[in-house]
C-alpha cells in the first residue's frame, strides 16, 4: 500500500470551448450529432459491473424532434431496486477500503475523458436527449461536470486534512471521516448532465457505494456518463445505474434497513414527500439517513432606477431564455421601475422578438424545445389563461406548436399585480412575468419579492447606486441562497459560487463546494494516549 500526505493537482475551471463558425470543435460536435443520429442506441441498466436488460424498453425522443428515435433503454421494476442496493452493499467494504488517493485518480481520470475523448458524444447526447443548444450543453455536460469531479477531489483532500488542532504533550488527537453506513441513492433531474453526474460521484468519491436514478428524460447522457465512469475504473457495484418508476424505487430504497442518504434535485412537491416517507420509516434504518436537496425557484430578477438599462435587458433575457428558462436558477419574475419601463420593455421586446426557435444541430437556434409534452401542455395552459386574464398583457410570444417538437415561444407577459400568478408560481419553461413598480416604492418592493413565493434560490439586483445594491442585498439576504449583482442569475460556476438555496429550494449544502462532501462523511474522533494513567486517584484527594 502507498505511503504518503497526497498533494492533489489544482483545479482550473474547465475552459468553455467557442464552437465559432471554422472551429475545430464546431466539426466535431456537428460530427458526433451526425453519428448520433444515424444510429439507435441500447441502453442497459447498469448493475454490480453487469449490463441489464428487460422485455420492457422505453423509446428516447429528442423534445425538438419528437418523431425521431434515437434509441431505446430497458425499464426495471423492484427486483432490479433490490440488486442494485445488494449489489453496492457487496461493493462496499472494499471501496471504502480503497486509499483516498486512488479514488481521487478514478474520477481525476473521468474528468479528463470528459474534457478530452467524451467531450463531443456527450455534449451531443445533452443536445439531442435534452434540447440544449451547442453553448448550453458545453458549459454543462463537458465544464461543469468536469469542474465538479476536478474541484471534488480537492475538497475531499481538504476535508481530510482538517484535524484537530490541540494533542497534548502524551496524547494524539486525530479524526478520520468514514463513508456513511449504508448506500446512498442518488436521485437526479432532466436539465443537466453534469448535476446527473455530480450527485452519485460527489458521494461516491468519499467512499460511498451508490445506487443512482437518473430522470427518463435524461437517460441518454446519463448512458455516456457511465460508460465514462467505467472506463475510468469505477469498481463495478459502486455507482449502479437503474431505471425504474420513481415510486417503486422509493417502495425499496426508503424502506431498507442501510439506506443511509438521498442526494437530490428535483422538484419540492417530489422532495418534501421523500422527506416525510423517510420520517415514517426513520425507525428501519441503522443510521439517521443524510437527506441532500436542491429543489425549485421562483427566481428574481430586481432592476434599480439607477440602473444601466441595457446591462439590465441583457441580464433579463440571458437569464429568463436560456435553456428555455429550464434552469432551477432561471429568472421568471422581473420588478422594473416604472421611470425605466418604457426603455427597458422595448429592449427586452426586441431581443425576443429576435430569438431564433428550432431544433439542436441548428446553431443559429438560440431558443430550443421544452423537455417534453407534460411541460408543454402546462406552460401552454398558464399562457392562455394569460391571455383571458386582465390582470395580465402578454407583450411578445404567447404562441406555442407539438407539431415536431415541443416548442413554447418565449413569452413576457407583463402582470398588473405582483402577486399574479405566474409571479408567484414556478413554471419552468421559457415564460417571465414582469411586474412594473413605482420609483418611490423601492422599499416595499424589497419587502415583496421577499415575501411572495416560497423559493429562495437565485435573485439578482441591477442597479449603480451602492446605498441600493447594500440594502438590496441585506433585505433579501433570505430570499437566495445564489445572489448576484449586476448580472443574470444564473451560471453559477464550480470553484466560484457554489451553488443551492433554502427555503422550498432545498437543504442549501452547495454542490460545487466543500460543504457538500462534508455530508457524505461521518467523522470519528480518535484520542490516543501513549503513557496511560495506571492510578485512579487524583491528586486533591490526597490526605494531608
Amino acid at each position: 500500500m502507498s505511503k504518503g500526505f497526497f498533494k492533489v493537482p489544482d483545479p482550473v475551471n474547465e475552459p468553455v470551448l467557442s464552437y465559432a463558425v471554422g472551429s475545430k470543435e464546431r466539426k466535431l460536435l456537428q460530427q458526433a450529432l451526425q453519428a448520433a443520429l444515424a444510429v439507435q442506441v441500447d441502453i442497459p441498466m447498469y448493475i454490480g459491473g453487469e449490463a441489464v436488460r428487460t422485455e420492457y424498453q422505453v423509446a428516447i425522443r429528442p423534445p425538438h424532434a419528437h418523431k425521431h428515435v434515437l434509441g431505446y433503454y430497458h425499464y426495471g421494476d423492484k427486483s432490479h431496486v433490490q440488486a442494485a442496493i445488494d449489489a453496492a452493499l457487496k461493493a462496499k467494504e472494499a471501496w471504502e477500503g480503497l486509499p483516498w488517493e486512488e479514488r481521487a485518480a478514478i474520477f481525476l481520470r473521468a474528468a479528463d475523458l470528459i474534457a478530452g475523448p467524451y467531450r463531443y458524444k456527450l455534449n451531443a447526447a445533452t443536445m439531442l436527449g435534452q434540447s440544449k443548444n451547442a453553448f448550453q450543453a458545453e458549459i454543462d455536460s463537458a465544464c461543469e461536470i468536469v469542474d465538479f469531479l476536478r474541484f471534488n477531489v480537492r475538497y475531499m483532500s481538504e476535508i481530510y486534512a482538517q484535524q484537530p488542532p490541540v494533542s497534548p504533550r502524551g496524547s494524539w488527537n486525530r479524526v478520520e471521516q468514514r463513508p456513511l453506513e449504508g448506500f446512498v441513492f442518488a436521485l437526479t433531474p432532466f436539465n443537466f448532465t453534469a448535476i446527473a453526474g455530480n450527485l452519485p460521484t460527489s458521494a461516491a468519491l468519499m467512499g460511498n457505494v451508490v445506487v443512482w436514478k437518473p430522470a427518463n428524460t435524461q437517460v441518454y447522457a446519463a448512458h455516456v456518463l457511465m460508460e465514462v465512469f467505467r472506463e475510468a475504473g469505477v469498481p463495478d457495484g459502486v455507482i449502479n445505474l437503474i431505471y425504474t418508476d420513481g415510486p417503486e424505487a422509493g417502495e425499496v430504497i426508503f424502506k431498507h434497513r442501510d439506506f443511509a442518504g438521498i442526494h437530490f434535485t428535483g422538484s419540492t412537491a417530489v422532495f418534501q414527500q421523500i422527506w416525510k416517507t423517510i420520517g415514517e420509516n426513520i425507525h428501519r434504518y441503522r443510521s439517521y439517513p443524510r437527506i441532500v436537496g436542491e429543489t425549485g425557484g421562483k427566481d428574481f430578477i430586481l432592476v434599480h432606477r439607477s440602473a444601466d438599462v441595457k446591462v439590465a435587458a441583457t441580464a433579463i433575457v440571458r437569464g429568463a431564455f436560456e435553456y428555455q428558462g429550464q434552469k432551477c436558477s432561471a429568472a421568471s419574475r422581473v420588478y422594473i421601475p416604472q421611470s425605466l419601463w418604457p426603455e427597458l420593455k422595448d429592449l427586452i421586446v426586441r431581443d425576443v422578438e429576435s430569438f431564433k426557435v428550432g431544433p439542436v444541430d441548428d446553431f443559429t437556434n438560440f431558443i430550443n424545445a421544452v423537455i417534453d409534452e407534460k411541460s408543454f401542455d402546462k406552460l401552454a395552459k398558464y399562457i392562455d389563461a394569460a391571455k383571458q386574464d386582465s390582470d395580465a398583457e402578454i407583450l411578445v410570444g404567447g404562441t406555442y406548436d407539438k407539431s415536431e417538437g415541443y416548442y413554447i415561444y418565449p413569452t413576457v407577459i407583463q402582470a398588473k399585480r405582483p402577486d399574479y400568478v405566474t409571479m408567484c408560481e414556478e413554471l419552468f419553461g421559457p415564460v417571465l412575468t414582469v411586474y412594473v413598480y413605482e420609483d418611490g416604492k423601492w422599499g416595499e418592493i424589497l419587502e415583496v419579492i421577499d415575501n411572495t413565493s416560497i423559493y429562495a434560490l437565485t435573485g439578482a439586483v441591477i442597479a449603480r447606486d451602492r446605498y441600493a445594491i447594500s440594502e438590496a442585498t441585506h433585505a433579501l439576504r433570505h430570499s437566495a441562497g445564489n445572489f448576484y449583482v449586476n448580472d443574470k442569475c444564473t451560471g453559477a460556476v464550480v470553484g466560484q459560487q457554489p451553488f443551492g438555496g433554502a427555503r422550498g429550494s432545498g437543504t442549501n449544502d452547495k454542490a460545487g463546494s466543500m460543504i457538500n462532501l462534508l455530508r457524505w462523511v461521518s467523522p470519528r474522533t480518535i484520542k490516543e494516549t501513549f503513557d496511560p494513567p495506571t492510578d485512579y486517584r487524583y491528586p486533591f484527594m490526597e490526605e494531608k
